[in-house]
């Protein structure tokens, strides 16, 4: 009986964590006195262990147990104990949120290992090892683009190949079956420093476009292409059930678990779940609005509080609308879930928005965006090019659906009326780092600073077009093109104005939103060895 990857510390509140793991058989799996039996998907055995009892304002040391045998931490680890960091009245007001995007996996080719350049978030983990522990973050903030499906590594193309029970339709540059999924996060989990560091840092996850497929749901016409291939129903379900046990599972509160007819439907089956799995990808595919479907669908968006932080996870690639002739990021249901937990307040001094996509982009491509979504809703040719332009050019993001770019807006511009101290935008997924200032129009006078906060990518290669694209797309003369462009087009004007306040940066990039009290500061680093990490900003967002 081994251990075959994790433990991943996932939720934790004051007295409780999830730790995740995956083990070699059935088996029982216990961590600080708290057990439970693993469940078994296609073969593959999992386990959420829902911890218990545990002290607030702690720090609390921890091993793992697989059927009485210790199997964490390893033998001659070279990192501290892994420990579950709790919240309570001590450190209710202080907060560090590490975030980042796009971590592709790291490889053994030389050639392609230089491209790729030092992993941001390795560095991190391997400075944070030498760190005092008071000092370690209290949340780590995934937002998307965790595995790559579609840019498979060198050793994970050979593995594809060797496997003698690929169906001959499908492509052999992608991965397609479950059990290729399992491979994937294995690859991407099992380096010794994020091993570590995702064992010891409380971490929320959400996906983008490459953990399923790139341009994933960019449109109606894109998910007809994809539905008219003999593989992709196999694709979309093992996608979508190897998220749901790999990343979405841990995100859930014990309360939101209990409250999960899926997650309850898996503890009381008995045998291989795969079924189960393979119907809950169906509907969360099949079925869009979630929030308006009952118990039919499946809802990727989370809440997390972390002392009086707020975090809202918003799912912005499977919770899209792009039947009958509607193109929204999010149905209106799902929307209203997210409104819901933005408008709870309480005792929140922060609210922090995680989407994979950004938010607010230079102002030259948020612009075009809004042009094209026009345009590829016209009749005839024009559409059809539009769409073309769309899928080449990735014109997929919150500006590219227009009614839930708007509805976004008056959400966040409520938010920062509200009361808290700040609004902190987190994304990723468009390959260079950057700061932006808000000012919604409909924001009351004195409302709370809002920031759009990028940092991708992780762990990526810098294609020599980015830089060169996006400083274009920052520039005043673009803005001005192009806003014009958009008036010719009958574009609404946005009722948000924005600033770019830092970058862009461009290369491997890990990001940190630090809260104290009603002060908030982001600081965005690069790696230049792998154990240590330049400064490249540091931002007072509100002092």
């Amino acid at each position: 009986m081994s251990l075959v990857l994790g433990p991943v510390l996932r939720h934790v509140g004051e007295t409780t964590a999830q730790v995740w793991v995956q083990t070699s058989a059935a088996a029982t799996v216990t961590v600080l006195g708290s057990s439970t039996r693993t469940f078994e998907v296609a073969g593959h055995h999992f386990a959420l262990v829902a911890v218990t009892g545990l002290r607030p304002d702690a720090r609390t040391p921890y091993t793992v147990e697989v059927d009485g045998e210790r199997v964490w931490p390893l033998p001659s680890s070279p990192y501290p104990q892994s420990v579950i960091p709790t919240r309570g009245p001590k450190t209710a007001g202080r907060a560090q949120l590490v975030f980042g995007s796009c971590r592709y996996t790291k490889v053994a080719d030389r050639r392609l290992s230089r491209q790729l350049g030092i992993d941001a978030l390795d560095a991190y983990s391997a400075r944070m090892a030498r760190a005092p522990v008071d000092e370690w973050p209290e949340a780590l903030l995934l937002l998307g683009d965790q595995v790559y499906a579609d840019e498979l590594t060198p050793q994970h193309r050979r593995r594809v190949a060797t496997r003698g029970d690929r169906h001959p339709d499908w492509p052999d540059d992608e991965i397609v079956g479950f059990d290729e999924y399992v491979g994937l996060y294995a690859d991407a989990w099992s380096d010794p420093e994020i091993r570590w560091i995702l064992s010891t840092v409380p971490t929320a996850m959400i996906f983008d476009d490459h953990d399923v497929r790139d341009d994933w749901n960019t449109s109606a016409a894109w998910r007809d292409e994809m539905r008219a291939t003999s593989w992709w129903q196999t694709r979309i379900r093992s996608a979508l059930a190897s998220y749901w046990v790999f990343q979405h599972l841990g995100n859930l509160s014990p309360e939101a678990l209990a409250a999960d007819p899926d997650w309850q439907r898996l503890r009381e089956h008995d045998g291989d779940a795969w079924p189960l799995l393979e119907a809950l990808a169906d509907r969360a595919d099949a079925v869009i609005d979630s929030a308006t479907d009952g118990a039919k669908g499946v809802r990727f968006s989370f809440r997390w509080d972390v002392g009086r932080t707020r975090i809202v996870m918003i799912d912005s690639r499977n919770g899209r609308i792009l039947d009958d002739g509607q193109h929204l990021m999010l149905g209106d249901g799902e929307f209203d879930w997210i409104e819901q937990q933005v408008s709870a307040f309480g005792e929140v001094d922060h609210l922090v928005l995680g989407t994979s996509l950004p938010w607010l982009l230079p102002h030259a491509i948020s612009e075009l965006e809004t042009v094209n979504e026009i345009a590829a809703g016209k009749p005839g040719r024009r559409g059809q090019l539009a769409e073309r332009v769309r899928q080449a050019a990735d014109l997929e993001h919150w500006a590219a659906f227009r009614t839930s770019f708007d509805r976004l807006t008056a959400l966040i511009a409520r938010a920062a009326s509200g009361g808290v101290a700040s609004v902190s935008v987190l994304s990723g997924d468009v390959h260079h780092s950057y700061a932006a200032k808000a000012e919604p129009a409909d924001a009351e006078p004195g409302a709370a600073p809002v920031h759009q906060l990028v940092c991708s990518p992780v762990h990526n290669k810098l294609q020599w077009f980015v830089p060169i694209g996006f400083r274009a797309a920052w520039s005043r003369l673009a803005t001005r093109l192009t806003d014009s462009w958009a008036t010719r087009a009958g574009a609404q004007p946005k009722r948000v104005t924005w600033t770019k306040i830092a970058g862009p940066f461009f290369g491997n990039t890990i990001a940190t939103l630090r809260l104290d009290g009603r002060s908030a500061a982001a600081v965005f680093e690069q790696p230049v060895t792998a154990a240590s990490l330049v400064e490249r900003t540091r931002l007072e967002l509100a002092p």
